[in-house]
């Protein structure tokens, strides 16, 4: 039932959606009475009438999904009311839109949403279920058109003349059809929800089942009342998802930081489940001397509750990731932060740093899935990792680990909504991520190939998120006398006062093999600095690392407890002045603690 701008009318043409019943001849209009014998609806005293639409409360509308719900109630309809149901929806309410009021001008914009049919009126002309059809609203206007969608009225055709089929049709070619297919009865209503205009619902009659009356007409106003609610709960919860999917879509880093040694490829796949939308996420971070940060963290719950508290939770780890704090010590502040939290939530999270000096990765976990490490020639295991408590347990220490990734493995991190499953139990779906892993092709595996194989359909019942660490080839040691990577270079210093003179000429002479003999002055000031105040603090200088990157980053590390801090100097003062220096000469600086000691780093920009 088509017309104007974008109706349609019925066809024989079954959609997938299609109940059994509805290929029943229209002679099996039957429902049961209360004895349990088959009663014809028309034949039905008021209290069958009102049973069947007390019925329709347990048929329509048992999913969320606004087109399942509009299938369903022209499912319901047929073949016990109807021989013909279609029901078409504004594309304003199919985008989560509000409906629309009828100004008495105009025709709203439609889209096919439903249909169902019994077998005698396979020949008629529908517009397919999810198409939309404009027309000039001068060349053919329907009675569907001027009564039920502009003044929210319904329409009844009792019994149909030879010209009332043009007048309900969108076509001549589809009244030609409806004629020969023998339809002749008519009825449309409007479904109209707090107000507002959502759709219309048309029903038609053929051969072998009574004309509409107004009794049927009040039945498929009252139908369609509890149907345009049930309609407008889909949209509203619809729209709502879209919301949540939407906000944690911009929480999620956009793009993935430069990582030297690494290449990092993330994937976020929303669930289609109802409530599968939460609090996923993921993040890539680049730390001082070339180290990477890979962490990714699922909020128990769902909605838009989960999502805001994963964007809480987010902030802070980058926060504390951007100190350079330790993996572990970083939960254990997290987990401070998730009991502070007004809502009380509790979360799983897997933290990772790579240091492409030698490969190697430092992970902590708070209650997450173990990750997949994979060493490039078809093996592929589960780290190892000691699993703490989640996040708001409020049980702390963490135990970190160390994994070295031969060149070209995989470290593949990812949440549970790659692994659940309705139907199977977790240790059988890892044991199906493994399989899936070694058997991938290393292009599939980094661009995301492991959301295909996770569970399909009504299976899957919760979003998902893959991030998959590459090692480089060339990220395989760091000294100045190995083939590490090009861009990073670390020596082991000295502990007597020349090593500031062997840190000078080490920085100078790689500045000059990159080329960028113009940073030479600045870094040889910034890397007396830096060793001198690790002889003076520090116990004596660890190791020197000189990094090529989006900038030029140095760094010292030694055995000491306390982080450098700017001091005010007097003028009388002979010391004070160097990190005022570092701090004006430098794009930025900074110090972290380490299992032994500290770093202590600074970055130059690179010359344009």
């Amino acid at each position: 039932m088509n017309g104007g701008k974008g109706r349609r009318r019925l066809a024989g043409r079954a959609s997938a959606g299609k109940s059994t019943a509805a290929h029943r001849s229209a002679g099996a209009r039957r429902r049961l009475g209360r004895s349990g014998g088959e009663v014809p609806l028309d034949r039905l005293t008021t209290r069958g009438r009102l049973a069947w639409l007390n019925s329709a409360g347990s048929r329509i509308g048992t999913t969320l999904d606004l087109e399942r719900t509009a299938q369903e109630l022209a499912e319901f309809t047929v073949p016990g009311f109807a021989d013909g149901a279609a029901v078409d929806i504004l594309e304003s309410v199919l985008r989560g839109e509000e409906g629309s009021r009828w100004t008495g001008t105009g025709v709203p914009l439609m889209r096919a949403t439903a249909l169902c049919a019994v077998e005698a009126l396979s020949s008629l002309e529908p517009t397919p279920v999810g198409e939309t059809f404009v027309r000039p609203e001068e060349a053919h206007e329907t009675l569907l058109h001027r009564y039920c969608l502009r003044q929210g009225r319904p329409v009844l055709v009792s019994r149909m003349r030879h010209d009332d089929f043009i007048k309900v049709a969108p076509t001549e070619s589809a009244a030609v059809k409806m004629r020969a297919a023998g339809v002749h009865s008519y009825l449309a209503v409007p479904l109209i929800a707090r107000g507002l205009l959502l759709g219309s619902a048309d029903f038609v009659r053929a051969p072998g089942s009574p004309p509409f009356s107004s009794t049927d007409l009040a039945l498929a106003e009252h139908l369609a009342s509890q149907a345009a609610v049930y309609i407008d709960n889909a949209r509203l919860y619809g729209r709502e998802r879209e919301h949540v999917v939407s906000l944690q879509r911009t929480l999620l880093p956009r793009a993935t930081p430069v990582t030297p040694g690494l290449r990092v490829g993330a994937e976020y796949a929303p669930s289609t489940a109802h409530h599968g939308v939460g609090g996923d996420w993921y993040d890539v971070m680049a730390l001082p001397g070339g180290r990477t940060a890979l962490m990714v963290g699922d909020v128990m719950g769902h909605g838009l509750p989960a999502a805001a508290t994963m964007g809480r939770l987010r902030t802070v780890a980058r926060t504390l990731m951007t100190l350079d704090m330790a993996p572990e010590r970083v939960l254990a502040r997290l987990d401070l932060a998730t009991r502070d939290l007004e809502d009380e939530q509790v979360a799983t999270f897997l933290c990772a740093v790579f240091d492409p000096a030698d490969s190697t990765y430092t992970l902590a976990s708070a209650g997450h899935l173990p990750p997949l490490l994979l060493d490039g020639h078809g093996s592929a295991e589960f780290a190892d990792v000691p699993v703490g408590a989640p996040l708001g347990a409020g049980v702390i220490p963490y135990d970190p680990i160390r994994l070295r990734v031969p060149a070209g493995g995989n470290l593949v991190l990812y949440t549970d909504g790659l692994v659940k499953s309705r139907h199977e139990d977790l240790d059988h779906q890892l044991e199906c991520l493994r399989s899936a892993a070694r058997g991938l092709a290393p292009e599939a595996l980094e661009s995301g190939g492991l959301i295909e194989c996770a569970p399909a359909g009504d299976a899957r019942f919760d979003e998902a998120v893959l991030l998959v660490a590459t090692t480089d080839s060339t990220a395989s040691g760091a000294s100045a006398a190995s083939d590490g990577p090009a861009d990073l270079r670390e020596w082991q210093l000295p502990q007597e006062g020349r090593a500031a003179s062997v840190a000078r000429g080490l920085v100078t002479d790689q500045l000059a093999a990159w080329d960028l003999t113009e940073l030479a002055d600045v870094c040889e000031l910034v890397v007396s600095e830096l060793v001198g105040n690790a002889l003076r603090y520090g116990n004596g200088p660890g190791r020197l690392r000189l990094l090529r990157g989006e900038r030029l980053v140095v760094e010292v590390s030694d055995t000491g407890p306390d982080l450098p801090q700017i001091q005010h100097a007097d003028l009388s003062d002979e010391g004070g002045r160097g990190l005022q220096l570092i701090n004006m000469l430098c794009r930025r600086w900074g110090s972290c603690r380490t299992v032994s000691g500290k770093v202590v780093w600074a970055e130059q920009n690179l010359p344009s």
